[in-house]
């Protein structure tokens, strides 16, 4: 069976002094620092100073969209716009063309926390730009190396950008049920091209990396998966609920049997490894509660949100961005203190989101506090990889 993802990294290589032309080499560069970056303004502002985020796209709304679209969807383009050359053997997009492509997004962030119309059509405009024209990068691509297993993976991109567009639009009619919808939408179709990445990258990443090794890939059980996925998607906008809840039940019940396979008790030594794990395993425990809420369970709608973004995107985030960071920039893949701490302060702020769900006299300390930590895992994270990816 055709092979969706393979992610190949360059020999390590000399020290470098700092350059603009490396940090434009190629896309998970100035997207992981970007989206590093963002998550910790964007949960500080929202938590510490929400009143800064006073535009149209403001208040609930602003915080979903930009830690979907503005954070998670982000890095998924900076890693997209990297292992694009690795199973092409086209760099998608580089130098100025790179440039051009973070500048949408930019105007994007700065628009949403500005008042009035204007600033939000500003900034609507520019954030499907930026969904739309990295999807033509990558297909052109695709299409150039003439890769037809990977046809699908730009319209996966094409999607988030019209989701984004519809809650955009949803947003600016002050349709609150029709805004959720999408939000949702977006969410599944983000957990969708997750699953993609991330059921081809572990077991590589796993058998890499332990001696002996061997782990299934699950090629047919991955391709149902995303059947399933595409299929939950459907079911939410057509308005079939238990048509998604049966959808997100097999991918998600699949997610579970997949990581069980990988042996996770084999990795437990390795930092780079079992961060991933942890994210998966989320992941899919989120698609099930996901499956639970669509099917009517009486379970708070941010109880499934926050597992799946948090859990899973975010968890997997912190991992990808620094193994494949690592790799591709020739250095050695093993974590120093810094790295395993910004895991472990994801993985707390996740706990204590969690915890803050539940209406209590602590809730408040308890969301202040997972910010806080969320905070600090990514200002370590960037402390720690903005030297190398200027090099």
């Amino acid at each position: 069976m055709a092979i969706l993802l393979s992610i190949d990294e360059p020999a390590t290589g000399p020290a470098h002094a700092p350059s603009f032309d490396a940090f434009l080499e190629m896309g998970f560069r100035p997207f992981y620092l970007a989206g590093a970056l963002w998550a910790l303004l964007a949960v500080a502002l929202w938590i510490f100073a929400p009143q800064w985020a006073g535009g149209t796209l403001g208040g609930l709304a602003w915080h979903a969209h930009e830690m979907l679209w503005g954070f998670v969807a982000t890095i998924a383009v900076g890693f997209l716009m990297t292992a694009g050359g690795a199973w092409t053997g086209i760099n998608p997009i580089e130098g100025r063309a790179l440039a051009v492509l973070c500048l949408p997004w930019m105007v994007a962030r700065a628009a949403f926390l500005l008042p009035g119309d204007a600033a939000f059509l500003v900034g609507a405009l520019a954030d499907v730009a930026f969904f739309a024209l990295a999807a033509a990068a990558l297909g052109r691509s695709v299409l150039l190396s003439r890769n037809t297993r990977n046809y699908a993976v730009p319209f996966m991109l094409l999607a988030l950008g019209a989701t984004d567009a519809a809650f955009l639009i949803a947003t600016r009619a002050g349709d609150y049920a029709t805004l959720m919808q999408h939000f949702n939408a977006g969410l599944l179709v983000m957990a969708l091209l997750t699953l993609l990445v991330a059921r081809r990258v572990i077991p590589f990443f796993a058998m890499r990396a332990v001696p002996g090794l061997r782990v299934p890939t699950h090629l047919r059980s991955g391709m149902a998966q995303l059947i399933a996925s595409a299929l939950a998607v459907f079911g939410l906008i057509a308005g079939w609920p238990l048509v998604q809840a049966a959808a997100l039940v097999a991918a998600g019940g699949i997610a579970l049997v997949q990581w069980a396979s990988w042996k996770p008790w084999r990795v437990l030594h390795k930092p780079l490894l079992w961060i991933l794990y942890v994210g998966y395993v989320s992941l899919g425990a989120g698609l099930l509660l996901a499956a639970a809420h669509a099917a009517g369970v009486g379970l708070p709608t941010a109880l499934h949100v926050h597992v799946i973004a948090m859990g899973g995107f975010s968890v997997l985030i912190i991992g990808m961005i620094t193994r494949t960071a690592l790799g591709h920039l020739g250095r050695p893949l093993e974590t120093d203190r810094s790295m395993v701490t910004a895991y472990a302060l994801v993985i707390v702020a996740v706990v204590l989101r969690l915890a803050a769900l539940h209406p209590s006299a602590a809730s408040v300390h308890l969301l202040h506090l997972a910010a806080t930590a969320w905070a600090l895992a990514f200002a370590l994270y960037l402390w720690r990889f903005f030297p190398m990816m200027i090099r």
